[in-house]
């Protein structure tokens, strides 16, 4: 196996939502997308103090793609149109696919906004090629323990694994695409090296710490963009280091978006608009989120 090497770094950008800490990697001003890995965005760290208002994430729709929302600290609350519903805590996940519409909120629960506590989470969207724009929306949310946490073989990590198969053993999911995704926990000297990356697009933030990629640095905050070349992906913990991984194969379709939908055409867009406002992505019933 021959390694991918950097082709370059980007950082996340500040851009924080009322008093949520907020960075953005992508899209970004040199990244506008890591096909089929369209945005991320990274909230937190931060602590929130006592009788605080929580995530700022009411109702709100979405068509044409999904999200990922990695909880790393804290707790999140979700409630969709399609009966979607949960509370999900640290090492959880929550995978949403809007498909052909829905609205949903992400919200504090009622707990946290009394007492408060330590937040960060990381929400990516995942797009979906044209034939699968307007599939059934669907919800699953996840909690720690049912999420495989699977040793690296220098016993120095850990890769949680959402979907996808590490060292033979298969992911939380299986998603409509095939996708590798996951969060990696790794101590200061670590080695790991993720395979079977040829002809795939991969996707590379890290969340804390500092990395090397086939011996060239890679900062915290930072979207590591990678050559073509090679057929795996090394990484070395220089610190204790957490990561976001993943990877797929490009869909190569025009992306459209605007706003909360992302679609293949500026007239798809229009008709999800007139959609939303006509009330076909229905509300979240009375007397939740």
């Amino acid at each position: 196996m021959t390694s991918k090497t950097i082709k370059y770094r980007h950082p996340a950008v500040r851009d924080d939502i009322a008093d949520l800490v907020t960075r953005r990697p992508v899209p970004g001003a040199d990244v506008e997308q890591v096909d089929p890995f369209l945005f991320l965005n990274h909230h937190g760290p931060q602590v929130y103090p006592q009788r605080n208002r929580g995530l700022p994430f009411g109702p709100h729709p979405h068509r044409g793609f999904e999200t990922v929302t990695f909880i790393l600290t804290g707790e999140l609350a979700h409630r969709d149109s399609a009966g979607g519903e949960s509370i999900i805590k640290e090492g959880g996940i929550q995978w949403m696919t809007a498909g052909s519409g829905l609205v949903h909120a992400e919200i504090s629960p009622d707990d946290f906004k009394r007492v408060g506590g330590p937040l960060e989470i990381l929400q990516l969207w995942v797009n979906l090629p044209p034939r699968l724009k307007m599939t059934t929306p669907r919800y699953i949310g996840l909690q720690r323990d049912e999420i495989p946490a699977i040793a690296t073989p220098d016993g120095k990590g850990t890769v949680h694994l959402t979907s996808g198969e590490y060292l033979g053993k298969p992911g939380a999911m299986k998603p409509l695409l095939d996708i590798f995704l996951g969060v990696v926990e790794l101590k200061a000297g670590a080695r790991v090296s993720f395979p079977g990356v040829a002809g795939r697009n991969v996707f590379l933030y890290v969340v804390r710490g500092e990395i090397e990629v086939a011996g060239e640095a890679a900062p915290h905050w930072h979207l590591i963009e990678l050559n073509e070349d090679g057929d795996s992906v090394d990484i070395e913990a220089k610190t204790d280091a957490v990561l976001l991984f993943g990877h797929a194969e490009p869909i190569g379709a025009p992306v459209v978006s605007y706003g909360p939908f992302v679609m293949n055409s500026r007239d798809e867009i229009m008709q999800a608009i007139n959609d939303y406002q006509a009330g076909k992505f229905n509300a979240i019933p009375e007397g939740r989120a």
